[in-house]
C-alpha cells in the first residue's frame, strides 16, 4: 500500500533504478526491477478496500522489500545527497551489511550488501538482479 500512488513511482523510479511497467495513478501503478515486480496500491485501489472486520489496509509497515548492492556506502551517500529518507544506519553481521531507507508512504526498502563471500550466491539463490550504481541523478 502507498499513500500517493505518483510520489511512489517517482521514488522508486528516480531513486532505486525502477522502470514503469503500467501507470493507473492516482489508483494503481506496477514498476519492475529486473524480474521483481512491485505493486503500488493507493487507497482507492481494490487493495486499500476495507476487510470483513473493518480494517483498512495502510502504508507503513514493517514488511519490506530487499534490494542488493554491490556498493553499500556508495548507495547510501547517493541517496542521502537526494535527500531520500534512512530509517537508520548501516549496521553488519555475518552475512553483511544493511540499511533501511523509507519510500513516499512510510513502507521500508532494505538496501542489502552481502559479505564477499556469499555475494554471487545469494543474487543467484533469489534471482534478484545484484544493483550497481545507477547512472542517475
Amino acid at each position: 500500500m502507498v499513500d500517493d500512488v505518483d510520489a511512489a513511482v517517482t521514488w522508486y523510479t528516480k531513486q532505486q533504478g525502477f522502470t514503469v511497467r503500467s501507470n493507473a495513478a492516482p489508483t494503481f501503478a506496477d514498476v519492475t526491477f529486473g524480474s521483481l515486480r512491485l505493486l503500488l496500491s493507493g487507497p482507492t485501489s481494490s487493495a486499500g478496500q476495507s476487510m470483513s472486520d473493518g480494517a483498512r489496509p495502510q502504508a507503513g509497515g514493517w514488511n519490506r522489500v530487499h534490494l542488493i548492492v554491490d556498493d553499500l556506502s556508495s548507495e547510501v551517500a547517493r541517496l542521502r545527497a537526494a535527500g531520500v529518507q534512512l530509517r537508520n544506519d548501516i549496521v553488519t553481521g555475518p552475512g553483511g551489511s544493511q540499511i533501511l531507507l523509507i519510500d513516499p508512504s512510510r513502507n521500508l526498502v532494505e538496501l542489502f550488501q552481502p559479505a564477499s563471500r556469499q555475494r554471487h550466491n545469494a543474487a543467484e539463490a533469489f534471482s534478484i538482479p545484484e544493483r550497481v550504481s545507477p547512472p542517475f541523478l
